[in-house]
C-alpha cells in the first residue's frame, strides 16, 4: 500500500515537473521570438500582409475587355455586323478596325492589341451561296489567359453570326422564328462550374497559395529561430534537447502560431474576399494541425542543418519557387516525373493543399481527406525525428 502511494506520488511529481518545464520553455521561446524581429515578422506579420497583398491583383476574378483588332476585308453589312458582335462581347474591346492585315499585325507586335480577327473578302457572297468560310484569328499565345479570352470572345461572335445566318435561311424556307432557332440548336448544353461557380482566377489560385503562405512563413520563421540558436553556440541546442518537454514546447508554440495564421486565412480572409467556402471550420482545423506540425518540424530541421541565420534566408529564396511547382498548383502533380512526385510527397504542401482545398472549397468530409490526413501525421513525426537528429548534430559540431 505504501509502495503504491509512493509510486503515485512520484508520478504526480513527474507530471508536475514536466508541465513546469513545458510552460517555462514555452515562455522562454515566446520571449525569444518577441526579441527576434526577423522571425516574429515572418511568423506573425507576413501572413497578414500576404492575405491582402496577394489576392489584390486578382480581385476582378476574370479578365475583361481585352484589346483586339478586326481586319474587315469584306466591307459588307455582314462583316460590319460581325464587328458589332465583337464590340458587345464582354471579354473583348475592339480597339482597331483595320482595312489591311499588316496594320493589325503591327498593332499586335506593339502589344496595342492581344488578338486579331481577319475577315477575308467574299464573306457575304459565300454566306449567300451557302458556302462555308474560315475566319482566321491571330492570338498572343505567350499570354495564356489573354489568348484564351480572345479566342473565346471571337468564337462566340462568329458563332452568333453563323447562327443568325442559318436561322434566317430556315425562316426564308417557311419556318417560324422559334422553329428555326430549335432546328438550329436541337440539343442544348448547360454548364455548371462546381465549387468555383464564377470560374474566377482568384477563387482558383488563392485558396491553394494560402496553404503555401502558411507553410513558408512558418517554415522560414522556425528555421531562422533554429539557425540563430545553432549559430550562437551549442548551449541553446543542448538546452532544448536535454528535456523532451522543452522540445515539445517549442514545437507546439510554433504550431500554434501556424494554426492561428491558417485559421485567419480560412476564416476571415476567404470571407473577406468572398472565395468559395465549404464551411466546415472544425474539419479544416483538424487537417491544419498536422500540416503546421510538419511545417514547423521541417523548419527546425532546416535551421539546425544550416546553422546560420543568413544561410536560411538563401535556402528559402532558392526553394520557394521549386516548392510552388511541386505543390501541384501550376501543373498537375501526376504529370511531373516520378522522382519529383516522390520528392513532393515528403513536403507538407502536397497533401496539405489537396486536403485543405477539398475541405475549404469543395466541402469534403473527413473520410474523403483521410488519406491526406494520415500522410500529414506520418510526415509530422518523421520530420520531428529529423529535427531532433539535426539539433543533436548541431550541438556536437558547434
Amino acid at each position: 500500500m505504501s509502495k503504491s502511494l509512493g509510486n503515485s506520488r512520484n508520478n504526480s511529481q513527474n507530471k508536475n515537473h514536466f508541465m513546469a518545464e513545458f510552460l517555462s520553455s514555452w515562455r522562454l521561446t515566446w520571449r525569444y521570438l518577441r526579441r527576434d524581429s526577423g522571425a516574429l515578422l515572418l511568423l506573425v506579420a507576413a501572413g497578414a500582409f500576404y492575405a491582402f497583398f496577394y489576392p489584390l491583383p486578382y480581385s476582378t476574378e476574370q479578365i475583361r475587355r481585352v484589346p483586339v483588332a478586326v481586319v474587315d476585308g469584306d466591307q459588307s453589312s455582314l462583316s460590319r455586323q460581325l464587328v458589332r458582335f465583337a464590340q458587345v462581347s464582354p471579354g473583348l474591346d475592339v480597339k482597331l478596325v483595320a482595312a489591311s492585315q499588316m496594320q493589325a499585325q503591327q498593332a499586335l507586335w506593339r502589344r496595342e492589341v492581344e488578338g486579331v480577327l481577319i475577315i477575308p473578302p467574299g464573306l457575304a457572297r459565300h454566306a449567300t451561296q451557302g458556302q462555308a468560310m474560315t475566319l482566321p484569328v491571330l492570338g498572343n499565345g505567350s499570354y495564356l489567359l489573354l489568348n484564351k479570352m480572345v479566342l473565346e470572345g471571337f468564337a462566340k461572335s462568329v458563332g452568333t453570326l453563323s447562327a443568325g445566318i442559318e436561322i434566317a435561311k430556315r425562316q426564308a424556307r417557311g419556318a417560324s422564328p422559334q422553329q428555326a432557332a430549335e432546328q438550329r440548336a436541337p440539343v442544348h448544353l448547360k454548364i455548371d462550374a462546381l465549387f468555383n461557380e464564377s470560374e474566377g482566377y482568384a477563387s482558383y489560385i488563392v485558396p491553394a497559395v494560402a496553404v503555401i503562405i502558411v507553410q513558408q512563413t512558418l517554415l522560414i520563421g522556425a528555421s531562422i529561430m533554429a539557425g540563430s540558436w545553432c549559430q550562437r553556440g551549442r548551449a541553446r541546442a543542448r538546452w532544448l534537447l536535454r528535456r523532451p518537454s522543452r522540445a515539445l514546447a517549442v514545437w507546439l508554440l510554433l504550431a500554434l502560431i501556424g494554426m492561428l495564421n491558417g485559421l485567419f486565412f480560412f476564416g476571415f480572409v476567404f470571407w473577406f474576399w468572398d472565395y468559395p467556402r465549404g464551411g466546415d471550420f472544425v474539419l479544416a482545423a483538424l487537417v491544419l494541425l498536422p500540416f503546421v506540425l510538419t511545417s514547423s518540424a521541417l523548419g527546425i530541421a532546416l535551421g539546425a542543418w544550416a546553422r546560420q541565420r543568413e544561410a536560411v534566408f538563401m535556402l528559402a529564396v532558392a526553394t520557394s519557387i521549386p516548392l510552388l511547382f511541386l505543390s501541384g498548383i501550376s501543373w498537375p502533380l501526376e504529370a511531373v516525373p516520378l522522382p519529383l512526385q516522390w520528392l513532393a510527397s515528403t513536403l507538407p504542401t502536397s497533401a496539405g493543399i489537396q486536403a485543405l482545398v477539398a475541405v475549404n472549397q469543395m466541402g469534403a468530409s473527413l473520410a474523403e481527406v483521410l488519406p491526406q490526413l494520415s500522410h500529414l501525421w506520418l510526415l509530422s513525426f518523421i520530420w520531428m525525428g529529423v529535427a531532433v537528429w539535426m539539433l543533436k548534430r548541431a550541438a556536437q559540431k558547434s
